[in-house]
């Protein structure tokens, strides 16, 4: 198999229909306020032919033998998360920021999981409608979007609890040949240049919820998907461009209206078979965990950005060997390492599913990633900081080069004598727009919520880890107990959501 290409990419995206909406405009994917997102892509295809990263980049599926990308593989063993987490580590390195690539990604991998343990317990085919889906998105190089969080309504009540039944993402109708489902998903990364979406639930599911319970991957173009999309780009530059300003994203909502889904495009559907619903929170907390694995590779790529700046700022001041810098700037490098290293030992620390996809371990995945969107803010505080007002209240560029004014403006731009005066504008300019730009701003809400807020991160950590056993060891201490046995926290994965299921069960009857 050839790797496909940036050119390949685009042809692909250039032929899909419009239903992109900016504002009340219906737009193509050759929009421009679209081009900075498909820049970040690029880099993802760029990396897989380049000698220096094709190492991480590319890698044998497990299914076909052939070579693909790494953002289409399935993870077979330990070594697989550890290059997966460096590879996302060091292409963010490259673009500021989120790679976008990683979120379909993962959604693979937690179908990959849910799907065959759901045929080995209820004697369904998803498995072997994964496999062929999968084998199609490998051998095309796809992009893809996971579609996760619902718009929810009522926060306080569950799906089946809403006063408007479609605030969650529902089968309406179940077919012969498919389904048809209504909802909006919200808050969804690069959906209107991504090739196809992949559709997961947002929570655990009980019985009465089995409308919810649906998983399914679509083209994002296909009938009746409308992406109501917000674009958010650097501002550009005219006399000094520079490499992360080429570079973007976008959100969307994806709406749902009434749309059909042929069944071999379906992974998962409680409406047709009741069943099937105790999979829906295994699948969200499957798709969160392996996301938030990602998280561990992307997040210090981030803060070390962050650091960098707050470095390069800090020697163009004249100030970076005072003890408060270093102070500062070490804290940012241990938030980065400890993030990582977290990430590192889920995966020292991952077991074998039964599909044969190796899952990292819970617990060290969520601290990893609950400590970076802890820090987020405060990352941005150090930056602001050690820059100053200057980064908010910089001229624009074009004053620097005005035949009336810009030798003057140059003028006052210098700072350490040993810097030209266009290098420090240049840093200046640079964290202008990694701190106080539109795409800044998303940055750093993407850095608290993205891939699930700090609260989400210590319920699912509280959730798996064993306070008893960890009590032992004090009642020991203590005098309370006369021995403490030999006590290693065991590798945990979101299974055990299936027992919350379970015990939601008793008592109640599902048929198919």
């Amino acid at each position: 198999m050839k790797l496909k290409t940036f050119e390949d990419y685009l042809a692909r995206l250039y032929k899909m229909k419009p239903n992109i909406y900016i504002g009340d405009e219906l737009v193509g994917r050759d929009d421009p306020r679209l081009q900075g997102g498909q820049n970040i892509i690029k880099v993802t295809y760029d990396c897989a032919h380049s000698e220096e990263f094709e190492d991480l980049c590319v890698v044998t599926s497990h299914l076909t033998g052939k070579k693909i990308n790494r953002f289409c593989h399935i993870h077979q063993s330990e070594e697989d998360l550890l290059k997966k987490q460096l590879m996302t580590r060091l292409l963010c390195h490259r673009v500021g920021g989120c790679i976008q690539r990683c979120m379909g990604c993962d959604a693979l991998n937690a179908l990959s999981v849910i799907t065959y343990e759901l045929d080995q317990a209820l004697g369904t085919d998803h498995y072997e409608r994964f496999k062929k889906y999968l084998e199609y998105f490998q051998e095309n190089d796809l992009v893809a979007s996971a579609a996760q969080t619902d718009a929810k309504g009522d926060r306080l009540k569950r799906p089946h609890e809403q006063e408007d039944p479609d605030q969650y993402l529902r089968v309406i109708e179940t077919r012969e040949d498919g389904i048809v489902v209504r909802g909006c998903k919200v808050s969804i990364t690069n959906t209107p240049y991504a090739d196809e979406l992949i559709v997961v639930p947002c929570r655990y599911m009980g019985p009465e919820d089995k409308d919810y319970a649906v998983s399914f991957a679509l083209p994002t173009d296909w009938d009746g998907v409308k992406l109501l999309t917000r674009p958010a780009n650097f501002r550009k530059s005219k006399h000094m461009e520079f490499p992360a300003g080429k570079f973007g994203d976008a959100e969307t909502f994806i709406i749902f209206d009434d749309v059909f889904v042929p069944n071999d495009r379906i992974f998962l559907n409680g409406n047709g078979d009741p069943r099937q619903t105790a999979y829906a929170g295994f699948l969200a907390l499957m798709f969160a965990h392996f996301h938030r694995h990602s998280y561990t590779g992307c997040k210090p790529a981030l803060t070390e950005v962050i650091a960098s700046a707050a470095a390069l700022v800090a020697e163009y001041n004249g100030i970076e060997k005072t003890s408060h810098v270093q102070d500062k700037l070490s804290h940012l490098i241990g938030t980065a390492e400890l993030v990582f290293a977290a990430g590192e030992s889920s995966a020292k620390h991952s077991e074998k599913a039964p599909s044969g996809t190796q899952v990292p371990d819970e617990i060290l995945t969520n601290a990893g990633r609950r400590l970076a969107g802890e820090m987020i803010y405060d990352e941005y505080k150090v930056l602001a900081d050690l820059s100053g007002g200057l980064i908010a209240t910089l001229p624009y560029e074009g004053s620097f080069f005005s035949e009336d004014v810009g030798e003057l403006a140059m003028k006052y731009m210098k700072r350490n004598p040993r810097i030209k005066p266009e290098n420090i504008l240049r840093c200046f300019r640079g964290i202008e727009a990694f701190a106080v730009s539109e795409f800044a701003g998303l940055l750093q809400v993407a850095g608290l919520h993205g891939g699930g807020s700090p609260s989400m991160e210590t319920i699912t950590m509280m959730m798996r880890y064993d306070l008893e056993k960890l009590k032992n060891i004090s009642k020991y201490l203590f005098g309370i107990k006369s021995k403490l046995k030999r006590y290693e926290r065991p590798t945990v994965t979101p299974r055990k959501q299936l027992e919350k299921f379970r015990k939601a069960m008793k008592g109640k009857k599902l048929e198919k």
